[in-house]
């Protein structure tokens, strides 16, 4: 690159009280709690890529808090009182979104949530919903959460399904609408982003953290946010991260398509939603866990092969249709479910491990991050 200019050492590239590496969802609610708690402060958003990638722009559009299933396993690895606070902080998430954004700004829809089920013990799975719905009632504020609806699958048109749980509360988005008004709102407010910058180290020099990039010049900031998600092992090698593979395919339009809504299947591991009269369909990663977690933003046949087997035999049997879009995303997992939100010393800070739920738990999370970065 060129030489700065004087003009653009003291705007673009100005020193920055914060710079959020990640212009994800996370790294973009945590500017907007920033600027909220703190309106004054300089905020410098540096994204690696031309657009926010990752997980943020390339993942199902799924405004959801967890399956039933999904909720049971996700107790049984971390106890009850962890389990609720994060149901808790989803599902406030899913509700800052649509006080934030007007729903044709993002394209939200509430068209409830369904889990399929291939088999299970009826008496069991009443058990199952009911205890939910008692712990969940004082987080969405229903009696019940969940609700048993066999009768809606033959309206459906799924195979070889013998149970459907409802849960009225979820719905979907544009996830790429979604980012752009989040742009849109943080720069309104004074924030700048940086693209095509990827920021490859950093070291504390006179009091402040000097960060190294893959251009001739660095860039310099008193704190420093890590919000890259899966890809924060690269700035911080200690964390605990594992890059998950999510792949998805969308079908071509389908007359008189009678699936709406976000579905669920295996505890979470298959999910599809209608995208107007076309199937989204994902997932499919437990069929080859040690393949899909990878940071390879690619497509393989074993997984595309198994979703297009999941469509034609469970989703859409007997109907006709093609399939226009294939794509992957990358989510950050790790040994725990619960998200990694800590200062590392006095000048950097993470919030990562979003474990799939970046949509739902980023509003929150950023507000947290405010509220940490801010304290004083």
């Amino acid at each position: 690159m060129a030489v700065l200019s004087v003009w653009e050492k003291e705007s673009f590239f100005a020193p920055a009280d914060i710079i959020i590496a990640g212009s994800g969802l996370v790294g973009l609610w945590s500017a907007l709690y920033l600027k909220k708690r703190a309106p004054k402060l300089s905020i410098t958003i540096v994204d690696r890529g031309i657009i926010p990638t990752g997980a943020s722009t390339r993942n199902a559009g799924f405004a959801c808090f967890g399956s039933l299933t999904e909720l049971i396993a996700n107790r049984e690895e971390m106890g009850e009182a962890q389990l609720l606070q994060l149901v808790e902080w989803r599902y406030k998430g899913i509700k800052r979104i649509r006080k934030t954004f007007d729903a044709q700004t993002i394209d939200y829809e509430r068209n409830g949530g369904y889990e399929l089920l291939t088999a299970a013990d009826p008496n069991e799975l009443r058990s199952q919903i009911d205890t939910f719905n008692r712990l969940l009632k004082d987080i969405t504020g229903q009696q019940k959460t969940f609700r048993l609806q066999n009768g809606k699958i033959a309206g459906f048109g799924f195979a070889g399904i013998q149970h459907l749980v409802e849960s009225r509360a979820e719905g979907q988005l544009h996830s790429g609408k979604l980012c752009q008004a989040l742009l849109r709102l943080v720069q309104s407010m004074g924030v700048t982003v940086l693209n095509n910058i990827e920021i490859t180290g950093f070291e504390k020099v006179h009091g402040q953290l000097l960060l190294h990039t893959q251009h001739g010049f660095p860039l310099l900031t008193t704190q420093l946010l890590v919000a890259t998600n899966a890809f924060a092992r690269q700035l911080l090698p200690q964390i605990d991260i594992t890059p998950a593979r999510g792949q998805v395919l969308v079908t071509s339009p389908i007359e008189g398509l009678p699936v709406k809504g976000t579905f669920h299947f295996e505890e979470g591991f298959y999910y599809f939603r209608n995208l107007g009269n076309r199937i989204l369909l994902g997932g499919a990663r437990n069929k080859a866990m040690k393949e899909e977690n990878t940071p390879e933003m690619e497509i393989t046949g074993r997984i595309q092969q198994e979703l297009e087997r999941f469509l034609s035999e469970t989703i859409l049997p007997g109907r006709h249709y093609s399939i226009e879009h294939r794509w992957s995303g990358i989510m950050g997992m790790g040994s725990e479910k619960m998200p990694i939100l800590r200062a590392v010393n006095e000048h950097v800070f993470c919030a990562v491990r979003m474990s799939g739920m970046g949509v739902a738990l980023a509003p929150v999370i950023g507000e947290q991050v405010a509220d940490m970065m801010t304290a004083s």
